[in-house]
C-alpha cells in the first residue's frame, strides 16, 4: 500500500478561485468555440489503498493487473471490467452499499454487478477506474463534466475519503465555467448524451448562466440599461445596434441547451429583440437546409422525433414583447408547426400573434417559400389562415387599419399570382378573405386579377370567372373601368357586366342632366340584357360593339356637359 499526496494543477486557478491575478488566466470573450488550446489539469487521489501495475484491454474487457487476483467484475454497456473491491467501495458510497447487499453480509470471492445508464458510458467509467487505483487523470473541458455526473452516480464525496472525485471535478468545473467562454461550450456539447443528469446536477444552468453574464457585456443589450428612458412606467430602450458576436456559439448548442441560455439571456434583462434575433439565428441555422418527403419535414442535424418538440420549446420561448421577432420568422415557425402537428394551442397562439401583426407587415414578410415542386412557390395557405385569424377578431373600431392590411393582401396578390403552379381556390380564398369594406379602392386587385389570368392563360372559363367573381364595378376607378372593358383576358361574363354597368352610369349620368336624350340607348341596354339572359351574348364581337357605343355615350355626355356650361355661362350674363 502506497499514498500520493493531493495535487491539482490548474492554470489560472488561483484568479478564478481567489481573485489574485495569476499569469495562465483564459478569457478571450470573442474567441470560437472551435479554436484555441484546452484548458487542463492533472488531479491525484490521495490515501489510495491499492496501486495498479497496468490496465489490460482485451477486446470488450479491461483487466487492472496487480499481486492481488481480481475479485469484482462491473458490467458498463458491452464493457466489462475486472476490478478490484477494496479500491472501489473505499471510494465509490454506491459501490459498497451495492457490494454489502450481494454479498448480504458475507465475504464472496468474486461478485458481477451491471450497472445501467452510466453517466459517460465506459469512456469515464475508465478514468474513474485509474482515480480509485491511484493514477493521474487529465481533465479538460471535454471530459470534466462526464465524470463530474459520474463521480455523483458512484457517490464519491469527500465523506469517503478527502479529496474524493467529486470535490475534485467540482473545483475545475467551477474554474471552466467562471473563466472560459469556449470551454463552456465544450463542457455543454459533452452534456448532451448525459442531459438529464448535468440539468439534475446544476451544469446547464451554470454554463447558461455564464454564457448569458458574458454575452451582455455590451450594455446596449441589456434592458432597463443607461440607454432606455421611462414612459409611462416603463421602460423603453432605444433601437441602438448590439455587437452580436455571440450568436453563432449560442447556435451551436442542441435544443434543451439552447433554450437554458435563452431563459438565462431573459433573466439578466436582455433586450426582446436582442433574444428573438438569437432565436431567429439559431432556427435558421437548424432548419434552414429543409427538404420534404412523405409530407414530413426533415431538418439538417436533427432527430424526426425531436422536430415537433423543438417547434414547441422555440413557440415558448419567444419575447413576448411587440415586434421582438419579425412576422416572416414567425410564419415559418407556424408553417413547419402546422407540418409536424405540434400543439393546437400553440398554433393557435401564433396564428393570432401573426395576424396583430399584419397591419404593420409589408409583402416581403409574408413570403415563405415552399419546397415541393408541384407545389407554388410560395405558401399562400398559410397566409390565408393568418388572415382568417385577422378577420376574426377585430373590432368595429379598427376600420382604418383594416384598409393598410387589404393594401398588403393585394400587393401580396399581385406577387404570388405570376406563379403557375398557383391554384385559383387558393387565390380566389386570398382575395375573399377579407371583408367588402376592407379596400378604398379594387384598382391592385384587379391589377393582381389580370396578372393571375396572364399567367395561367389554360385557364378554364369556370375558373376565370372565379377568379374575378371577387371584383366589384363600383370600387375600380374609372381608368380601371376602360382597361377592363378592353381586357381580353377576362371571361365574357364579366366582360359584359362591366359594359352594360357603365352604360347603366353613362345613362344615368344624361338624366341628371335633365335630357331625355338617347333614350333608345337605354331601350338598347334592355334588350342587350334580356338578350344575355337568352344566351345571345356568346362571342367578343357584340362585346366591341356595346364598347364602341360606351364610347360614343361618353362622347355625347362630354357634349351636352360643355352645351351647359356654355348655357350657364351666358344665363349669368344675361342675368346681370
Amino acid at each position: 500500500m502506497t499514498g500520493k499526496k493531493y495535487r491539482l494543477e490548474i492554470p489560472g486557478l488561483d484568479e478564478a478561485v481567489t481573485g489574485k491575478k495569476s499569469v495562465g488566466r483564459e478569457y478571450h470573450a470573442r474567441d470560437s468555440v472551435s479554436g484555441g488550446k484546452h484548458n487542463q489539469c492533472v488531479i491525484f487521489p490521495a490515501n489510495v489503498s491499492m496501486v495498479a501495475e497496468a490496465m489490460e484491454r482485451r477486446n470488450k474487457n479491461w483487466i487492472v493487473l496487480t499481486k492481488v487476483a481480481n475479485d469484482l467484475i462491473i458490467q458498463v454497456g458491452d464493457s466489462s471490467f475486472h476490478l478490484h473491491k477494496l479500491p472501489m467501495i473505499s471510494r465509490c458510497g454506491y459501490l459498497n452499499r451495492l457490494l454489502f447487499q450481494k454479498s448480504n453480509g458475507g465475504r464472496d470471492t468474486s461478485i458481477s454487478i451491471q450497472i445501467d445508464n452510466f453517466p459517460g458510458g465506459a469512456k469515464t467509467f475508465e478514468l474513474v477506474i485509474k482515480f480509485c487505483y491511484g493514477w493521474k487523470v487529465d481533465l479538460t473541458a471535454a471530459n470534466t463534466a462526464q465524470l463530474y455526473c459520474a463521480a455523483n452516480f458512484l457517490e464519491m464525496s469527500d465523506e469517503l475519503q478527502h479529496g474524493n472525485l467529486i470535490s475534485k471535478t467540482e473545483v475545475f468545473l467551477s474554474f471552466l465555467i467562471f473563466s472560459s467562454w469556449k470551454a463552456t461550450f465544450q463542457i455543454l456539447k459533452s452534456c448532451e448524451s448525459i442531459s438529464s443528469w448535468a440539468k439534475e446536477l446544476q451544469i446547464l444552468k451554470r454554463c447558461s448562466e455564464s454564457i448569458a453574464w458574458k454575452a451582455c457585456t455590451n450594455p446596449q443589450a441589456f434592458s432597463c440599461g443607461e440607454n432606455d428612458t421611462l414612459e409611462n412606467g416603463v421602460y423603453k430602450s432605444k433601437p441602438e445596434e448590439v455587437d452580436n458576436w455571440w450568436f453563432e456559439d449560442v447556435s451551436s448548442l442542441q435544443i434543451d441547451h439552447f433554450i437554458e441560455v435563452i431563459q438565462s439571456l431573459k433573466g439578466k434583462r436582455m433586450r426582446p429583440e436582442v433574444v428573438g434575433s438569437c432565436i431567429s439565428h439559431w432556427t435558421a441555422k437548424w432548419l434552414s437546409p429543409i427538404t420534404f418527403g412523405l409530407d414530413l419535414l426533415k431538418p439538417k442535424n436533427m432527430a424526426h422525433q425531436l422536430q415537433g418538440f423543438t417547434i414547441e420549446c422555440l413557440i415558448r420561448v419567444l419575447p413576448t414583447k411587440e415586434n421582438s421577432v419579425t412576422c416572416n420568422f414567425l410564419l415559418t415557425l407556424l408553417k413547419v408547426g402546422l407540418i409536424m402537428k405540434i400543439n393546437s394551442d400553440l398554433l393557435n397562439i401564433l396564428e393570432r400573434r401573426i395576424a396583430s401583426m399584419l397591419e404593420k407587415c409589408r409583402v416581403p414578410d409574408l413570403l415563405v417559400k415552399n419546397y415541393e415542386d408541384n407545389d407554388s412557390v410560395y405558401d399562400v395557405g398559410i397566409v390565408i389562415r393568418v388572415v382568417q385569424t385577422y378577420v376574426s377578431f377585430i373590432s368595429s373600431n379598427q376600420r382604418p387599419k383594416i384598409f393598410a392590411v387589404g393594401r398588403l393582401v393585394d400587393g401580396y396578390l399581385t406577387l404570388v399570382a405570376r406563379d403557375e403552379n398557383l391554384t385559383v381556390t387558393n387565390f380566389q380564398s386570398l382575395a375573399e378573405a377579407l371583408p367588402l369594406d376592407a379596400r378604398y379602392c379594387e384598382d391592385n386587385l384587379y391589377r393582381a386579377i389580370d396578372m393571375f389570368l396572364k399567367a395561367h392563360p389554360n385557364s378554364t372559363e369556370e375558373e376565370r370567372v372565379s377568379a374575378c367573381r371577387f371584383l366589384g364595378y363600383h370600387r375600380l376607378s374609372q381608368e380601371a373601368r376602360e382597361h377592363v372593358m378592353k381586357n381580353d383576358r377576362l371571361p365574357l361574363k364579366i366582360t359584359a357586366r362591366f359594359i352594360l354597368l357603365e352604360q347603366v352610369n353613362m345613362s344615368k349620368s344624361v338624366k341628371a342632366m335633365g335630357s331625355n336624350y338617347l333614350r333608345t340607348k337605354s331601350q338598347a341596354i334592355v334588350r342587350v340584357t334580356k338578350s344575355l339572359g337568352k344566351g345571345w351574348m356568346s362571342s367578343r364581337k357584340e362585346l366591341k360593339q356595346m364598347s364602341k357605343e360606351v364610347e360614343t355615350m361618353k362622347m355625347q355626355l362630354k357634349d351636352l356637359q360643355m352645351c351647359k356650361m356654355k348655357l350657364q355661362g351666358q344665363l349669368k350674363k344675361c342675368t346681370i
